[in-house]
């Protein structure tokens, strides 16, 4: 259950309104069977909202005192005793249009801080709300209803769409910026990518980085991630893309739409990411690479050659999934017999 003191709660809501908003079926409970908050299954009461898509968790599902849950169809068997139940092939997903109908954005009043720094040629749409401290330089145009957080910083001629949000003390510079684009605190969009000409006698020398950084509407980027500005071409980040925290963009990526990139990722220069494509935490990427339409790349693997639509890959350097796991198996093999020959 989530704190009072930092998240506001609507409600109660109605199974029925519930399977509206979600399209799922209510195979057992009525309708008009109110919610007041989501809860985990070992937490949840009789008035809470759960899911279960996890068979780690069948047990706690069992015993659960949720009213109401959202559940897989083969589930249905295993459910306790007076529990609404919501069925679907999706049920996390179900539970988060529940829940953003419980705890909806709060978006303040729309206002601009007197401490605030607007250039004369910049605009500003209806309805944004601009905190104290943000920096805004000549001919940016910030859309309808946007909200800058305080200390944030938008370059001369960035252009953002309407319904954006730039966390606290985020700068962006060198970009356009579609609707509906969230920036978390401390990101960085539109810097010089990484781009030299090496010369170990003389000192090496700047290649200029004349790109922009074009990103898509529904971007997710979280805090303190990089995001490079392209060295000629275009850094292109699609719509729907979801970047986590603490990730590294390099000049002249190309993110598919959909793509989900996890915390620690580093992707290398003019590298292109497939659209709904997976990279796990602390991946690397080469640069000059295409990772296919919905790949999956593991957790710390290092990817140094193309990866085709659909793979599973792992390991560093990166290997077909099975193989990698056989790999492993092997050496595991090998160790104990080792050990074994020793004693």
């Amino acid at each position: 259950m989530a704190d009072p003191r930092f998240f506001s709660r609507l409600g109660p809501i109605t199974l029925g309104q519930i399977a509206s908003l979600t399209g799922v079926e209510i195979q057992r409970g009525p309708a008009d069977f109110k919610v007041y908050d989501v809860a985990a299954l070992d937490r949840a009461e009789f008035e809470h909202l759960s899911f279960f898509d996890n068979v780690k968790y069948r047990e706690q599902f069992k015993v659960s005192r949720a009213g109401a849950c959202f559940i897989d169809p083969m589930h249905v068997n295993d459910a306790p005793a007076g529990m609404s139940l919501l069925v679907t092939k999706a049920p996390y997903k179900a539970f988060a249009q529940a829940s953003q109908l419980l705890y909806p954005d709060v978006w303040g009043d729309p206002k601009i801080a007197e401490t605030a720094r607007i250039h004369s040629d910049a605009k500003i749409g209806k309805g944004c709300l601009i905190e104290d401290y943000v920096v805004i330089g000549e001919g940016a145009e910030i859309g309808e209803g946007s909200w800058i957080e305080p200390h944030a910083v938008i370059g001369r001629h960035v252009t953002i769409g309407s319904k954006c949000r730039v966390g606290p003390h985020s700068s962006l510079s060198h970009c356009i910026v579609g609707s509906h684009t969230r920036f978390y605190p401390g990101t960085r969009i539109g810097q010089d990518g990484f781009g030299f000409a090496i010369d170990p006698a003389n000192g090496h020398v700047k290649v200029p980085q004349l790109g922009r950084v074009l990103i898509g509407d529904h971007v997710e980027v979280g805090a303190n991630t990089c995001i490079d500005r392209g060295s000629g071409p275009d850094t292109e980040i699609g719509d729907g893309v979801w970047i986590d925290n603490l990730v590294q963009i390099a000049h002249n990526v190309k993110i598919g739409r959909g793509a989900i990139i996890v915390s620690q990722v580093g992707i290398s220069g003019s590298t292109e990411i497939g659209p709904f494509a997976v990279l796990a935490g602390q991946a690397g990427v080469a640069g000059h690479l295409k990772i296919g339409k919905g790949a999956r790349i593991a957790a710390k693997s290092g990817i140094l050659r193309d990866i085709e639509d659909g793979a599973e890959v792992m390991g560093y350097p990166a290997l077909p999934l099975r193989q990698f796991m056989r790999q492993i198996a092997m050496l595991n093999q090998m160790s104990a017999k080792k050990g074994g020959d020793k004693s």
